[in-house]
């Protein structure tokens, strides 16, 4: 048959932003099983717009890595952070909930338009410990998972209206 294959667009790689995925796109003659794994941490450590992202690619995106990230530049770091230690650097993986990347903007977004596919947590924290991240990844994820509405909030205005029971409501019988 065939399967998709989701590029996971990251820092320091070939396919790094919106841009460079465009290229290999084109490179591959917008072949449709080119998609892309969604992980907003690569996104904010490149300060790109990650929810903007999802509007221009939500139809490439077929899977999510729900992973966060903090980015704080110094005088003396930006993104790649002069090698330092994981700990030490401006730019760096965090546990979900602790970090810099906005999930409840990316799940309404991803639910905007329908996205039906993965959101995996993939943990990488410089400071918290694997098994605490984990613990507290997966209820994290279940808690911004939106079921999304079958009709509008004010759906009951189409409802129909009960007349006699209005003016009964506002004493007007008659």
């Amino acid at each position: 048959m065939g399967c998709d294959v989701g590029y996971e667009i990251h820092p320091g790689e070939d396919v790094f932003d919106g841009a460079t995925f465009e290229m290999f796109l084109e490179a591959c003659n917008d072949h449709p099983r080119c998609q892309i794994n969604y992980d907003p941490s690569h996104f904010a450590l490149q300060m790109l717009d990650y929810v903007e992202f999802i509007d221009i690619y939500h139809e490439r995106i077929c899977a999510f890595h729900v992973k966060d990230a903090e980015f704080n530049p110094t005088g003396r770091q930006g993104v790649y952070s002069g090698y330092q230690p994981w700990l030490k650097r401006a730019g760096r993986f965090r546990s979900l909930g602790d970090g810099q990347v906005d999930f409840a903007a990316i799940f309404s977004k991803l639910a905007e338009y329908d996205y039906d596919s993965w959101a995996v947590l993939e943990w990488e924290c410089a400071i918290k410990d694997a098994e605490q991240g984990a613990a507290e990844g997966a209820p994290f994820i279940a808690g911004h998972i939106i079921t999304v509405t079958e009709k509008a909030f004010d759906d009951f205005a189409s409802g129909g209206t009960d007349e006699a029971a209005n003016k009964r409501m506002l004493g007007i019988e008659g």
